[in-house]
């Protein structure tokens, strides 16, 4: 997946207790794989949503080897990417609503 200038792109190993951590920012985190033209567009709504809100968000590809004892987010996610979690939650799959994301950061 190209990069998005002022996001960081890899593994949260700190986002949920699967990883050993404890859930912390970025709130948002999009999990998709190279040459998924969904992730692609779901990446733009995503990109487009957190800098208006003021939201961290990161990426991660679901075709990464998981670290040790962690989630298998092939497994987890392969058919379903691109997928969006908010806050650890899973929030949309396929395709990402830009105004059901910002309800969702924003709260209303």
């Amino acid at each position: 997946m190209p990069p998005v200038p002022g996001v960081v792109v890899g593994r949260r190993l700190d986002r949920c207790a699967a990883y050993g951590g404890p859930v912390s920012s970025p709130r948002v985190v999009l999990y998709g794989r190279v040459g998924c033209h969904l992730c692609v567009e779901a990446r733009v709504v995503v990109a487009d949503v957190c800098a208006r809100t003021g939201t961290a968000w990161t990426e991660v590809d679901v075709d990464d080897a998981p670290p040790a004892g962690g989630r298998d987010l092939l497994e987890e996610y392969g058919e379903l990417v691109p997928v969006v979690e908010v806050d650890g939650v899973r929030h949309a799959w396929w395709r990402v609503d830009g105004e059901a994301l910002r309800r969702a950061l924003v709260g209303r």
